[in-house]
């Protein structure tokens, strides 16, 4: 132990070599280590932030940029089926017996989306009552005679949403009901006023 003249005892090792009892160096590879797992952090973080913001999704916003506008045609419910987002990259969902694509939607409305369980079926049920089970859709034609008015008024609400956001392709046909037929001129006049 000696004084270094600054009223500080040292000992040996201690004399500003790298820290106590560390050899030189060590202090260098520790901060290497520190600012590693820094940068591996704010990684993982980068790639939550993507995937929450839909930059991960980008392939899919793409692919629906690609497919052409939908011509004009009346849907059954099992016609609509087939449009769920996994059998066919198209994406519709019918409200208030009027069928919508969705597809620009599919963060929201894609298998994977929190609201893909409304994909190529009838929502109008599960969107008037809140509900997101499987349990509040039908299977067969629901003509919504059950439901109350505040939930109907609900179903009304939601449409016009629709409307303003997507393309409206169609209505969803009741049993036994046949398909109008459109003509290209309604089409494109349907299409061009929401746009």
């Amino acid at each position: 132990m000696a004084d270094g003249g600054d009223g500080r005892v040292r000992t040996a090792g201690s004399g500003g070599d790298g820290g106590a009892g560390e050899p030189a160096g060590g202090g260098m590879l520790l901060h290497v280590g520190l600012l590693a797992l820094v940068l591996l952090a704010a990684y993982r973080l980068y790639l939550r932030w993507k995937k929450r913001s839909g930059l991960g999704g980008a392939a899919q916003q793409s692919q629906a940029a690609l497919l052409p506008r939908m011509k004009r045609r009346d849907f059954s419910l099992e016609q609509l089926r087939e449009f769920d987002g996994t059998r066919n990259p198209r994406i519709l969902l019918a409200v208030n017996g009027k069928v919508f694509d969705v597809t620009k939607g599919s963060k929201f409305y894609g298998p994977e989306g929190p609201y893909g369980i409304f994909a190529g079926r009838d929502a109008s049920r599960g969107l008037a009552t809140f509900c997101l089970d499987k349990d509040a859709l039908r299977d067969e034609y629901d003509d919504l005679s059950d439901l109350n008015a505040v939930q109907m008024e609900s179903v009304r609400e939601w449409e016009m949403q629709f409307k303003e956001k997507y393309d409206y392709v169609g209505r969803l046909l009741k049993p036994g009901e046949e398909p109008s037929e459109y003509t290209d001129e309604e089409d494109t006049k349907d299409h061009t006023k929401q746009e």
